[in-house]
């Protein structure tokens, strides 16, 4: 059962390690860190992708900046609570990684394929040079009964045949990890820049289900 879910989730990136470890969380005794990625894009842009990974998988004392890391594992949300709000907080859960001499193949440095379901109605839009845009939030299940909510960016043909899905379609999707800079406003007089992650859409799949 916990295999067959794990297939509905897969993430693989290779990037250079460019932080030290933070502390994330504690289960069972089990501590959790957060490590930096630079990935790399086809068009020169770096995407930040943070990691998440067990004191037990690897040595979190060590400094490991500017190694290069393949990375491979699921894309995982959980809520952090934020005063009165709760915030979605998105990172590779590692559940394996190898370090890496050299890396040319630029097209294989950031991959993520998801099964899962549309849990809020899609919201279609243009740019103002006329992009259309589709975001989703799709649901995809976990063992022991949880799932991770997972927003996905979808463009051009791609956001016109998502943005038709009704809530609960089951969707397969494959694309890539991104980070995107953002600021949000915290009052009438301050702002904060927040970095925000999702899956940028490269093909879908709409799983209808067959008929008995």
């Amino acid at each position: 059962m916990s295999e067959k879910m794990i297939e509905n989730n897969r993430v693989s990136v290779i990037g250079e390690v460019i932080s030290e470890f933070t502390f994330s969380h504690e289960v069972f005794g089990e501590g959790f860190y957060i490590l930096e990625l630079a990935v790399n894009r086809l068009s020169d842009q770096v995407d930040i992708i943070p990691l998440m990974i067990s004191e037990r998988l690897i040595d979190v004392h060590a400094d490991y900046r500017g190694k290069t890391m393949e990375a491979i594992g699921q894309f995982r949300s959980y809520n952090r609570h934020e005063g009165l709000k709760n915030r979605l907080v998105l990172s590779i859960f590692v559940r394996e990684f190898t370090f890496m001499e050299s890396f040319t193949d630029y097209t294989k440095t950031n991959q993520i394929f998801l099964d899962g379901f549309i849990c809020k109605e899609p919201i279609y839009r243009k740019t103002p040079l006329g992009r259309e845009i589709a975001d989703l939030l799709v649901a995809v299940n976990r063992p022991y009964g949880k799932s991770d909510y997972i927003p996905c960016i979808a463009w051009g043909r791609n956001a016109r045949y998502a943005s038709q899905f009704p809530v609960g379609s089951r969707l397969k999707i494959w694309g890539r990890v991104q980070s995107r800079e953002y600021t949000k406003r915290i009052s009438e007089t301050e702002t904060e820049k927040r970095i925000a992650y999702e899956v940028s859409v490269s093909k879908l799949e709409d799983m209808i289900p067959e008929e008995a």
